[in-house]
């Protein structure tokens, strides 16, 4: 009897390591299981099932919106589908400017669904960026377009009934102030806005140098070589 007793403690004592590795290996497929199907339902671009914004390489459109009216308005207005290239030759010859639009003042009725197709001439990111719309319809206020270079981007947005002016830009650094800057008119408006080009005065004006500085800087030059030989001559021969 007493050779047995260790024979009944080893098989005990197996039997309740047995046991826990059993419930590890439970609890553990537990812990695992909805992360890993979390893992494997997850897309592969974090904010392409957003549902306020859809993104891939080629660009974004954020906020779009082509059923559901404003509260202000009873029913839907007019149709306007808008096609704006963006790049470097809309500002050409202009001093000051880098990038632009091909237009630079909209027009729209109240309440209007508006389409809005950027084509990217360039070879940069451009966006048509609208601001001051209804937060209760649109998250931040904003309806937004981006495309990468090359690329073309259209999306839809429906303006309330007022009178109002809207800022549209582009938000990468530095190409608003570049020039890349419009406005959207609905109904009568609310005043052109500041350094919209082609349309309104800029708040700063800079200060450039006429197209002609160079032939003046040559004649210039020439002057003072003239003069400066003329005094050396009269000192050394009169």
């Amino acid at each position: 009897m007493r050779r047995s007793l260790p024979q009944r403690n080893s098989s005990r004592h197996s039997s309740v390591w047995l046991g826990l590795c059993l419930l590890m290996t439970a609890l553990c497929g537990q812990a695992q299981g909805p992360a890993e199907a979390a893992k494997d339902t997850a897309p592969d671009n974090p904010m392409s099932g957003h549902r306020h914004i859809t993104i891939d390489r080629a660009g974004s459109v954020m906020n779009h919106n082509d059923a559901t009216l404003p509260r202000d308005c009873d029913e839907l207005g007019p149709d306007l589908e808008l096609t704006v290239y963006a790049g470097r030759e809309f500002a050409a010859g202009v001093h000051g400017r880098t990038y632009g639009y091909s237009e630079h003042d909209y027009q729209a009725d109240p309440c209007s669904r508006i389409t809005v197709t950027l084509i990217n001439n360039d070879a940069i990111r451009h966006q048509w960026m609208i601001h001051g719309l209804p937060r209760y319809l649109y998250p931040g206020g904003m309806f937004h377009l981006e495309a990468a270079g090359g690329e073309t981007r259209t999306g839809t947005f429906i303006v309330p009934s007022d009178d109002r002016t809207y800022l549209v830009h582009c938000d990468m650094p530095q190409h608003m102030e570049k020039g890349m800057k419009a406005q959207l008119v609905v109904g009568r408006g609310s005043g052109d806005l500041w350094s919209i080009p082609s349309v309104s005065d800029d708040l700063l004006h800079d200060t450039y140098l006429p197209d002609i500085s160079q032939v003046l800087f040559i004649i210039s030059m020439i002057i003072g070589l003239f003069v400066t030989a003329l005094l050396l001559f009269r000192r050394r021969f009169l």
